[in-house]
C-alpha cells in the first residue's frame, strides 16, 4: 500500500526511530516501524493482521488503527479518492489501498 503522512512532523516521527523513541518509548517506536512496513507490504487494509487492526468509531469514525504498545496506536485514514464505501456508507477497509497516517500515540489521553 501507499503511505502518506498528514504533516512533516508526523512523517519524521514515523521515519526516525530516535524521535519515535523519545515521544513513544522504545517498544512503541520499534512496533511503529514494524507496523509501517506491514502496511507498505500489504495490498489493502484488509490484509493487515498484526496489531489488532480495527476501524474506529464515534468521533473517530472513518479512521483505522493498529496497536503499537500500551495505549499507543498508529491511526490512519483512507487516501483513496474517493474511498470505497459499503452499502451502509462506511469505509470499505477491505478495498483501501492507499492510506494517510494522521496520528501516532495514545489518543485516549
Amino acid at each position: 500500500m501507499e503511505i502518506e503522512f498528514a504533516n512533516s512532523r508526523l512523517k519524521k516521527l514515523c521515519e526516525d526511530r530516535r524521535i519515535a523513541t523519545r515521544k513513544l518509548g522504545a517498544d512503541s517506536a520499534r512496533r511503529l516501524g514494524t507496523r509501517l512496513a506491514e502496511i507498505q507490504s500489504a495490498s489493502s487494509v484488509g490484509e493487515l493482521f498484526a496489531g489488532k487492526p480495527h476501524p474506529l468509531s464515534g468521533d473517530r469514525q472513518g479512521e483505522f488503527a493498529v496497536n503499537l504498545s500500551g495505549g499507543d496506536r498508529l491511526v490512519f485514514v483512507p487516501n483513496d479518492n474517493p474511498p470505497k464505501v459499503t452499502e451502509t456508507g462506511h469505509v470499505n477497509w477491505q478495498e483501501v489501498s492507499s492510506v494517510k497516517v494522521i496520528f501516532a500515540g495514545d489518543y485516549h489521553e
